[in-house]
């Protein structure tokens, strides 16, 4: 296949690609205007924070996946690729610790002013007295939203700073991520508003979901005790940046950001946030994957999402539709001959039925196999006759959904 990566990729995993076969072309400074210019003729794409748009996808020709280096894929026309047919597929987890550690440090920066310090001793001012009193981190508490991978791996390092860590109580989390957090003696709250009112910490771990905008709003930051800590290493527009700039001086809050509103997509540009420049806040610039460990991670996932995407399997794809909305399971049983299949499609087809998915499975020795298949439309007795009488079919079974 040939394989466009538009954002920097290591040497070692391009090998990797190229030994397998792959035709690889590098260009990590390709910017979401150059793509529709350069994706004529590549099968798959990997970005990093490069915005793959509505235009971009329409001009490719070729293109099969899209792959994100990462795990938020709001840069990515997801709508535009499903009609169009192209898989979009991300890489969770890899930079969880990555980020988790970045959002430690920005607690922790915050907590003994540490840039502040910095920036008085390069201009030859010693201030001790100033920077002597600070409340420390042991047994505050710090309300985690969000528990991904990056939200589990934030708890683990908050309780190995003895904090206290609060967490929405919710009847359906995955039983192993529960247990963790009772083994990390967690808190369960009943909502965010409650953890909002009562830790003196907050940090954000969510994706960038409708749902997600605006999550840090006017009535949140109503409901913190002065002084909270808010850090947000997930997406820029999590927080009503507005409403935050109007209350935190009267709040007295103290913010760790890594992620803005409107931040530049390219790695190097000129940007300006009355936000970023606001002296209560401590800054980096969406460098919370950045970290050697997380891109050799990333990287391998990568790599495996196109050589499973080869061998016929989708890795983590995001765009897949519910086949749990189609009307009937059809399960034929069939001996593995050739263009057994094919005639059970081509009578489907006859019918006006519509395939929406289908997975094959053949059993041991070979001999044998048995299709599944969801459609949409009724498959009637009439139908299912038909479908028995295809050459190398021996049973067919149908179920509603």
């Amino acid at each position: 296949m040939k394989v466009l990566i538009a954002d920097k990729f290591s040497e070692d995993h391009i090998e990797r690609l190229r030994n397998a076969g792959h035709e690889v072309s590098l260009q990590p400074n390709l910017s979401k205007s150059d793509l529709p210019k350069t994706i004529a003729g590549f099968n798959v794409l990997v970005v990093r924070s490069t915005r793959v748009t509505e235009e971009t996808i329409g001009a490719a020709d070729k293109l099969n996946l899209i792959i994100r280096a990462g795990a938020g894929v709001n840069t990515i026309a997801l709508e535009k690729a499903a009609e169009e047919g192209v898989f979009v597929c991300n890489t969770p987890g890899k930079n969880a610790v990555a980020v988790a550690e970045l959002a430690m440090g920005l607690i922790m920066a915050i907590d003994r002013n540490i840039p502040d310090q910095v920036r008085d001793l390069r201009k030859g001012k010693w201030k001790k007295k100033k920077y002597a009193t600070t409340k420390g981190l042991a047994g505050r508490s710090v309300g985690i939203v969000g528990l991904g991978a990056i939200g589990l791996e934030v708890a683990k390092r908050a309780a190995a700073f003895d904090m206290e860590i609060a967490v929405v109580d919710r009847p359906n989390r995955d039983p192993s991520r529960l247990q963790a957090l009772k083994h990390l003696g967690a808190r369960f709250e009943p909502d965010l508003e409650s953890r909002a009112a009562s830790c003196d910490i907050l940090t954000f771990h969510v994706p960038a979901t409708p749902e997600t905008e605006g999550l840090v709003s006017r009535e949140l930051l109503g409901l913190m005790r002065p002084g909270t800590v808010i850090i947000n290493t997930a997406r820029g527009p999590g927080i009503d940046e507005e409403a935050l700039h109007e209350v935190i001086e009267e709040k007295d809050l103290r913010i760790g950001l890594d992620v803005y509103k409107g931040e530049p997509g390219a790695g190097d540009a000129d940007f300006s946030s009355s936000l970023a420049a606001h002296p209560r806040v401590y800054g980096t610039h969406h460098i919370g994957a950045s970290t050697n460990q997380a891109q050799v991670a990333i990287a391998d996932a990568v790599v495996d999402a196109i050589e499973s995407f080869q061998d016929g399997e989708l890795l983590n794809c995001v765009n897949l539709g519910d086949v749990g909305g189609t009307a009937m399971t059809v399960t034929i049983r069939h001996f593995n001959r050739v263009g057994v299949l094919a005639g059970v499609l081509g009578t489907l087809r006859e019918a006006g039925i519509n395939v929406e998915d289908m997975e094959n499975f053949i059993l041991s020795g070979r001999t044998a196999g048995s299709a599944v298949i969801h459609v949409v439309g009724t498959v009637d007795d009439e139908l299912v006759e038909k479908l028995e009488a295809v050459e190398n079919v021996i049973a067919v079974s149908v179920s509603h959904r």
